[in-house]
């Protein structure tokens, strides 16, 4: 994929180079009337832009809905507004053709968040395995990219953003500051909303399809169970189908968690072998048809939920 992303690099860069100089007399800020141009990699930072944003900024998702951030390929016109952004915020080691292209093209306009998320190795495995293969002997060094399932990394990350907006663009410092406040306030009600929430649940063990919910699992003091690992739509293999099957026995589970961006296949054949519901929890990496009306906020809401009834929460 590599030898292909490069030639798309250098055919959108020369795009770029035409289309800039026939914009001669463009803002500084960009080409989005006189806004700043923003690229958001994913979705739960495409949120974190546009309300921080606010009118003062022009943003382009790089993943469309209904698409895996996983497995994110860009078009040449994806790494032409890379390489034409003002500021492109991203999370390195999560997409690599956004790390490459923001290499190539943007080192100055490229904003990483993950030193603000402050990611961690979860124990979540994030290694993909053939069949029969044991995990690599470093799986529990690998840092865990899902620090916005965690509220509070969720919101160090806002906090990041917003320091960065204003630097770009001084100009529209109060816009941001105010828009942020009001974000940050949000995302601390919903920490305060999981903490009682979860706070008296009978069962402290959730299984979900990928391992994508470990922060917020050691945030609130459960226990997530991934059928996969880092990536959602990998085939478990029948020996970790049998360790999840012996879990939800022995732990009187309830519930197997799906999500909306991959089939539920195997967590509905896992829940039918056991006897027990699935029902979705969301990772948040990206809307779809079926949730395009929903945001970061009310879709951490619903997951709070849908745990509470799982893991008979008083």
């Amino acid at each position: 994929m590599k030898s292909g992303l490069r030639a798309v690099l250098a055919g959108a860069t020369a795009l770029v180079a035409v289309t800039l100089a026939g914009c001669g007399g463009s803002a500084a800020n960009g080409t989005g009337g006189g806004k700043l141009d923003v690229v958001a990699s994913f979705y739960p930072l495409e949120f974190i832009a546009r309300t921080v944003g606010g009118d003062a900024v022009n943003v382009t998702t790089l993943t469309a809905p209904g698409v895996e951030p996983h497995d994110l390929e860009l078009t040449p016109k994806q790494v032409g507004e890379i390489a034409s952004a003002k500021l492109v915020v991203f999370e390195k080691d999560l997409q690599p053709a956004v790390d490459e292209a923001v290499e190539q093209n943007a080192k100055d306009a490229g904003f990483d968040i993950a030193p603000a998320a402050q990611l961690e190795a979860t124990g979540a495995d994030f290694e993909e395995h053939e069949e029969g293969a044991a995990p690599a002997a470093h799986k529990d060094n690998a840092l865990d990219p899902h620090f916005w399932l965690d509220p509070v990394r969720y919101a160090a990350v806002v906090k990041a953003v917003e320091d960065k907006l204003v630097s770009v663009d001084s100009a529209n410092a109060a816009g941001y500051h105010e828009r942020a406040k009001a974000l940050l306030a949000q995302v601390g009600k919903l920490d305060t909303e999981f903490k009682t929430g979860l706070a008296t649940c009978k069962l402290k063990t959730f299984v979900t399809s990928h391992e994508a919910f470990a922060y917020l699992a050691k945030r609130y003091g459960l226990t997530m169970v991934g059928i996969a690992g880092f990536t959602p739509d990998a085939e478990p293999t029948p020996a970790r189908i049998k360790e999840v099957q012996d879990i939800v026995k022995a732990q009187h589970v309830t519930t197997i968690f799906y999500e909306e961006l991959v089939s539920p296949k195997v967590a509905e054949t896992i829940a039918k072998d056991v006897g027990v519901q699935t029902a979705v929890l969301s990772p948040i990496e990206g809307l779809s048809d079926a949730n395009s009306q929903e945001t970061y906020l009310t879709l951490m809401q619903e997951n709070l939920q849908e745990l509470r009834k799982a893991n008979g929460c008083s």
